[in-house]
């Protein structure tokens, strides 16, 4: 009998939005050099299982204050699949309608969750990137009289990490070390919002940005074209296609061009694809943490760094979301849906009931 036991969260929530944010930061045991502590903080403990859910209810609840979301009205926006989902969740549980439009070439199990939560879900060509989605979204919007979300230009986003993701980390830090925070980016809402925070309050700590080595916007120096609005005007030249879904869409947003300004980060590390797959699959093996390729591709930076560390010293990785949104992608495509060979010749080892090998 098991002497483990749980005490409840000591009150009771009026709503599933109210569950939002207080991620667990989690010690990487099996993995992590013996000399270092590694952690990562595992947002997919959000109700909807990503860091965007945090994007999504501030985006809606800051939207209702300055009354520029109606009642009733319906919610547009633009996305590679996280913040839809975390939109669709919170708006199903607020009552506004809502439509995502997102690229064809994101996971299938995306944009079915979020039809599953009650959206509509608008596919936009492939070929014409995140640019392409985005000014989908605005047609919409502007035809329909729509509200517009804007994850990539409204202050919302930075500001929900300022207040809670960076707060929590200060609260799970308090007397310790905290050496290196390491993250990627899609929005940039995350980095910038906790960098506000640790700059002022753990200038100590060294923040590590990374992006997709074959899609090194920051890392080209290349400035991104603008609207009046701060959306993009164009696709940024340094881009090309790139297996980490959720980071870095075809343009530098606006949210992010703080980090970039204000010298946010203290070193930008690029990542590829594939070794995003890789750690996602070893931590899931190895630690019994599921992520995604993104979270993935942050632990990759977050191990590098770590061999290279002196004793000690004390790193935070973000993990954006769940190993379960990725099971039509390339993360998934050598795990088997049947009885392996080794798994065949176990089953056929006793004498018991077993299946042929379909």
């Amino acid at each position: 009998m098991t002497s483990r036991t749980t005490a409840g969260h000591g009150r009771l929530y009026d709503s599933v939005v109210d569950t939002i944010g207080n991620t667990p930061c989690i010690r990487v045991n099996n993995l992590a050099p013996d000399h270092v502590k590694l952690y990562v903080k595992a947002e997919f403990f959000n109700p909807a299982a990503s860091v965007k859910d945090r994007l999504a209810i501030s985006i809606i609840e800051e939207a209702e204050k300055n009354g520029t979301l109606k009642p009733g009205q319906t919610v547009v926006e633009a996305t590679s699949g996280n913040t839809g989902i975390g939109l669709a969740m919170v708006c199903a549980a607020k009552g506004y309608p809502l439509v995502v439009t997102m690229a064809d070439s994101f996971s299938i199990e995306r944009r079915r969750l979020m039809r599953f939560l009650g959206a509509k879900v608008i596919l936009t060509p492939r070929e014409e990137k995140g640019f392409g989605m985005v000014q989908k979204a605005v047609e919409l919007a502007e035809a329909n009289g729509w509200f517009l979300a804007r994850q990539f230009e409204t202050e919302a986003n930075a500001k929900i990490h300022e207040n809670t993701t960076a707060r929590e980390i200060l609260a799970d830090f308090a007397g310790e070390r905290l050496d290196y925070y390491v993250t990627g980016y899609g929005t940039g809402g995350t980095v910038t919002g906790v960098a506000r925070v640790l700059r002022k309050e753990r200038p100590d700590t060294k923040i590590i940005l990374s992006e997709p080595a074959n899609a090194a916007l920051l890392t080209s120096g290349e400035k991104q074209q603008r609207n009046d609005d701060g959306s993009p005007a164009a696709s940024h030249a340094a881009f090309e296609p790139h297996p980490i879904q959720g980071w870095t869409p075809d343009f530098i947003p606006l949210v992010l061009q703080e980090a970039i300004d204000e010298g946010y980060y203290d070193d930008l590390v690029p990542v590829p694809g594939p070794a995003g797959n890789d750690w996602a699959l070893r931590l899931a093996a190895e630690e019994g943490i599921m992520t995604g390729v993104s979270g993935g591709s942050t632990l990759a930076i977050a191990m590098q760094i770590a061999e290279k560390a002196e004793p000690g010293s004390v790193i935070l990785c973000m993990l954006p979301d769940t190993g379960e949104r990725y099971l039509s992608s390339p993360l998934f495509e050598n795990i088997e849906e049947v009885m392996t060979e080794e798994e065949i010749a176990l089953s056929h080892s006793t004498p018991g009931y077993h299946m042929a090998a379909a």
